[in-house]
């Protein structure tokens, strides 16, 4: 995906999200440690709500915001993820997994940060600080819950 205005930053995460759910939830059937298996199906929902929710910024942020020209980034730093899944977390243990996932969210808040950065206008740095917050949030709730299933 070409990305060149915040408007294709928010559709290409939206696609992340949505990429690593389907990669999580094709690979819990193929995991055989059932604590792995439930973390996996845990997380993909979860990812799968996060889709959602960045879609929802599509919709309602400021359109100025949304076509805004950010296209160096992804030069400089490409955020390595595939659209294809072929089964990376069927092999791994549960610390594992959240150490991949929290990996990849952590890439999506430095993109955040750095178009904040370098954001001209407060509708942009409005909405880059929302999503990062957003991506903060959720990398947290999803810890909370696999430290709650852990504790099971």
């Amino acid at each position: 995906m070409q990305v060149e205005t915040l408007r294709d930053v928010l559709m290409w995460t939206r696609e992340f999200h949505k990429n690593l759910a389907a990669c999580l939830q094709h690979c819990a059937g193929k995991n055989e440690n059932a604590r792995s298996q439930m973390l996996l199906e845990y997380l993909a929902r979860h990812e799968h709500e996060l889709a959602q929710t960045v879609d929802g910024f599509v919709g309602s942020a400021d359109t100025e915001a949304l076509n805004t020209w950010c296209y160096d980034y992804m030069d400089k730093h490409p955020i390595l993820h595939s659209t294809d899944c072929d089964a990376p977390f069927q092999n791994l243990d549960p610390d594992e997994i959240m150490s991949v996932v929290t990996d990849q969210h952590d890439q999506v808040v430095e993109l955040y940060r750095y178009l904040y950065g370098r954001a001209d206008i407060e509708e942009t740095r409005e909405l880059m600080d929302e999503l990062q917050s957003l991506e903060e949030q959720q990398i947290k709730q999803m810890v909370q819950g696999v430290n709650r299933m852990q504790d099971m």
